[in-house]
């Protein structure tokens, strides 16, 4: 066949076009001769000379497709209801199948004279207000489905809705549909599949109404063509129909039952729900009904579901508590009032957990017993509340609350100093029944409560002179967990939290290696002192050893010469030989007693009491330490380390407010107040009394100084 344009005699090339068309379009049989000549007969159709004969062919096509399709449409009228759909269905298939072939058949014409004639996006934007989008020329499947929906759809709609809004019904019913699933499937999803070819542009309604030069008419075209024929004629009333049963089931299932119940049924609603979606909707329609059910069952009546929302927290039913996350999350604060009353309910356990605690171990109680309760609701909030960040926010907060909670705002919270003696216990050498990991644990496991703890200031410097004394007096029980524990805080505060510690840790490591080099130095001069000792080199700055603590101290020569000279002295002697303090010597001293090397018959260690060595003292160990009673100085070194934090935090306030001021030049007061509260927030919560005191003593120190024109602004003095 040559495929140079030449005259062609119309009715004769369409008579055999027509009786293909009609095959296709019902999907009759057609030999592969005849499909391949019918090809070639559009093509001579579309480059006819001397004029195409397209639009007559179209027009043809047009009149045959709107002719077949009403003999259908007289053929389907005349069902009944109860074979409604089933008719209409199967003409959709053979239809819709042959619309697809025809469109193939089609494909020149559809390529080179109807897709080049369509307007492009830019015209439709920026072109005449007068372009009519409702005359351009559709492609033959287009062609088709349009007059499917015109011809077919359109007159039957009222029926068609009704029969499938009572087949889903009866499915929502537990009854058996008149028509089978499949069918109802077919038909709801024929309103999508129609409406398919309106999906190929890609012009958007929201650039459409940019364009301020357009007319009102186009835009209300455009929009038409762009809303979908299923929403409209079949989602709408679903949603209409699903939304009026849930509120009649909604009622009459509260009236039968209580809140617990409720929710159980509900859930099973929505599964349902979701299943009888997926069984008969498009994917678009599925969260569109189940919210449906949502609106109707649950936020409509949201207040009686939240009014047992307290009870079911006090009570910790952690089943009825997974059924109402599960309804109130998709409702918009829907999860408010849940939240808020486990937030109350942890505080309350946390609280009731702490109060009251008595006995010799009130740090390990303290600590315990809220890890014991972080762990119980942490549990809880995974398992019930699927970790949402709401419910872990709310953990968050009741405990921050608890351990930093004081009955008297007159009085420190304790919760710092509780945790520094906790973690002081563990890395002691007395702790017992327990070995080295589990140690670890333990200590691993007190960072949960140090993150809440808003003094972390109060924290460190009760564990520093913690640190010092384990150090000091050799009591750790490992050197690796006393290490591992300040790298845990400085993952948690940052290096210059554990800087000090860090410099102890070195001044031990270089102490010892003096003392080895000491020693090899006397062996090597086979020199003898007659008495083993160990000497530790500390830098005054990284040790929390105040100057009030340190006193004169004269070694006595009865050290060097064993016990010869005398075996009882006067308190008096020993303390002008010594040259001790009083406080000092008394601690050290009743130690000494307490511990039977010496004796007496004193009362009272005035000047006059004589103390004397015991001769007869024996021990089954070789060595042994003697240690101070820490219970005896506990109060007075609780009140110097709280004293130690108010001058630290005066200097760090003071700091913070020349950084400040330094970057910013000029200030509100308000603001500044409220730029050293959030730099402060991550070492303690500074109140705002101190904050004032501070930029006074700046003032006074000349760093800063009040504007001429107000009172409330402050400048930096460079």
């Amino acid at each position: 066949m040559s495929l140079k344009p030449r005259a062609v005699n119309f009715d004769e090339v369409w008579g055999g076009l027509l009786e293909t068309v009609q095959q296709v379009v019902t999907m009759g049989s057609i030999k592969r001769t005849v499909w391949n000549e019918r090809f070639s007969d559009v093509y001579s159709l579309c480059v006819a000379f001397p004029e195409p004969l397209v639009e007559r062919l179209y027009m043809e096509t047009k009149k045959l497709l709107e002719s077949h399709v009403q003999e259908l449409y007289a053929r389907v009228s005349i069902q009944r209801e109860e074979n409604l759909l089933a008719e209409y269905h199967r003409y959709w298939l053979q239809f819709s199948k042959g619309t697809h072939y025809l469109n193939n058949l089609y494909s020149y014409l559809n390529s080179q004279h109807i897709q080049k004639q369509k307007f492009s996006d830019a015209d439709l934007t920026y072109g005449s207000m007068q372009m009519d989008v409702s005359e351009q020329l559709l492609e033959i499947g287009e062609l088709g489905l349009e007059i499917w929906q015109r011809e077919m759809i359109t007159p039957l709609q009222s029926r068609l809705v009704g029969v499938l809004l009572a087949g889903i019904q009866q499915d929502r019913q537990g009854a058996t549909t008149d028509a089978p699933t499949s069918t109802i499937r077919g038909v709801i999803h024929s309103f999508v599949d129609v409406n398919m070819y309106k999906k190929k542009s890609t012009l958007q309604v929201g650039e459409v109404i940019v364009s301020a030069m357009m007319g009102l008419e186009f835009i209300f075209v455009l929009l038409v063509l762009y809303i979908m024929l299923y929403e409209t004629v079949f989602e709408e009333e679903l949603l209409r129909e699903t939304g009026s049963f849930y509120r009649k089931e909604a009622s009459s299932q509260l009236q039968e039952c209580n809140v617990s119940q409720y929710m159980e049924r509900v859930i099973a609603r929505l599964a349902e729900e979701e299943l009888r979606a997926t069984k008969f909707l498009p994917p678009s329609s599925h969260k569109r009904v189940v919210k449906e059910v949502q609106d109707r069952m649950v936020a409509d009546h949201l207040a009686t579901v939240h009014a047992e929302t307290g009870a079911m927290v006090c009570s910790e039913r952690t089943r009825d508590l997974s059924n109402m996350y599960t309804l109130l999350r998709p409702v918009p604060s829907g999860l408010t009032q849940l939240v808020h009353h486990l937030k109350e309910h942890i505080k309350q356990q946390g609280l009731q957990a702490i109060t009251n605690l008595k006995g010799d171990n009130i740090p390990a109680q303290f600590v315990e017993s809220l890890l014991e309760v972080h762990k119980k609701y942490r549990t809880m909030i995974t398992e019930v509340f699927h970790n949402d960040q709401q419910f872990v926010g709310a953990l968050d907060k009741a405990f921050e609350s608890v351990v930093n909670h004081r009955g008297n705002t007159k009085v420190v919270c304790r919760s710092p100093e509780l945790l520094a003696r906790y973690c002081d216990t563990l890395l002691k050498k007395s702790t017992k029944g327990l070995n080295e990991s589990e140690v670890d644990d333990k200590l691993g496991h007190s960072i949960t409560i140090f993150k809440y703890v808003d003094d972390k200031d109060v924290y460190q410097k009760f564990y520093a002179r913690m640190l010092a004394k384990r150090l000091i007096q050799q009591q750790s029980q490992s050197m690796d967990s006393e290490e591992n524990m300040i790298n845990r805080l400085k993952q948690a505060c940052g290096y210059e939290y554990t800087s000090k510690l860090h410099r102890m840790f070195t001044d031990m490591s270089v102490s010892s290696d003096l003392n080895h080099k000491f020693n090899d130095f006397l062996k090597a001069k086979n020199m003898e002192l007659g008495i083993n000792f160990s000497i530790n080199v500390l830098q005054a700055g990284a040790w929390p050893l105040g100057q009030t603590s340190i006193t004169p101290f004269a070694v006595p020569q009865e050290l060097e010469k064993s016990v010869q000279t005398v075996d009882s002295l006067t308190c008096q002697e020993l303390q002008t030989h010594t040259h001790l303090n009083d406080e000092q010597f008394t601690k050290f001293l009743q130690s000494l007693l307490d511990s039977k090397l010496l004796l007496t018959d004193a009362e009272n260690l005035d000047e006059e009491a004589v103390v004397r060595l015991n001769t007869e003292y024996t021990n089954k160990r070789t060595k042994f330490k003697i240690s101070v009673a820490p219970q005896k100085e506990q109060q007075h070194e609780t009140e110097q380390t709280h004293s130690a934090v108010e001058e630290d935090r005066k200097l760090y306030l003071q700091a913070a407010i020349v950084r400040i001021m330094k970057a910013r030049k000029l200030l509100k007061h308000t603001m500044l107040i409220q730029e050293v509260i959030s730099q402060s927030r991550a070492r303690f919560a500074p109140q705002i009394p101190m904050i004032k005191k501070c930029i006074e003593l700046l003032i006074d120190k000349q760093y800063l100084e009040r504007t001429p024109n107000s009172t409330d602004e402050y400048s930096y003095v460079a």
